[in-house]
């Protein structure tokens, strides 16, 4: 028998106040976070602007929490190496944008990363599929990317189920990860739908006490885990 898959909750910096990013790293390792998303984007794939490779090495430098990467960008294959370079411990690119999204997952783990795959809401999760063997990681965008505080959206939860499904049916390591409109009246519905990691932004950083949000993530995606895999079907949700 499988172990139970542990519960992540990755705070995202792109909500965060980077005045106090000493302080507010401190406060979300103290509630329980391993990890940090760092949002990276050019503008071409997304509409926006964000982070550099020196994010990471502030983080690298102020927690042990881990780093993990979304490149929100045009041409994965050029930026992927300037974050490995400063020490992200984990790289997700777009399936949207990957020339060869196989071999960047071959050239991230071979670099010493864990390697990840992420595919928007109006992607479907078939090209998603046979790549889950070389990922560590499925990220299913629960809103478009871009910005910050967007609504979670209930149509994806049947491809997070999906690849749930993939993952277990296949005995794979992949983790399941949602990212977008993650708080406290969304991250059941996703984690009975079969995620793992649950990237956060406001749903933490705009709480006054972070650590507590990060908790309080926890469990109540924990409780829906215990409640059993129970894809629910797609509706209209809420923020």
């Amino acid at each position: 028998m499988a172990p139970p898959r542990l519960i992540e909750i990755v705070p995202s910096l792109l909500s965060a106040d980077l005045g106090r990013l000493a302080e507010l790293l401190r406060e979300v390792r103290s509630g329980g976070a391993a990890w940090v998303s760092v949002d990276v984007m050019d503008g071409h794939f997304v509409p926006n602007l964000s982070f550099g490779p020196q994010l990471v090495r502030l983080i690298k430098r102020a927690t042990p929490l881990r780093a993990d990467v979304h490149l929100m960008v045009t041409n994965p294959e050029t930026v992927a190496p300037w974050f490995l370079s400063a020490g992200a411990d984990r790289v997700t690119f777009h399936l949207e944008a990957a020339a060869d999204a196989r071999a960047l997952l071959r050239a991230v783990r071979k670099a010493g990363a864990q390697a990840g795959i992420a595919v928007k809401p109006r992607t479907s999760e078939a090209g998603l599929l046979p790549l889950l063997d070389e990922a560590d990681a499925a990220l299913v965008m629960t809103v478009e990317p871009g910005f910050g505080g967007a609504k979670f959206l209930d149509a994806v939860l049947p491809k997070i189920s999906a690849v749930r499904r993939a993952v277990d049916s296949r005995g794979l390591g992949c983790r399941v990860q949602v990212d977008g409109g993650v708080n406290l009246a969304t991250v059941e519905r996703a984690a009975a739908a079969g995620a793992d990691d649950f990237v956060a932004g406001q749903g933490i950083f705009a709480e006054p006490q972070p650590a507590a949000a990060v908790r309080a993530l926890k469990r109540a995606a924990q409780a829906a885990r215990d409640g059993g895999f129970a894809p629910p079907a797609a509706a209209e949700g809420a923020k």
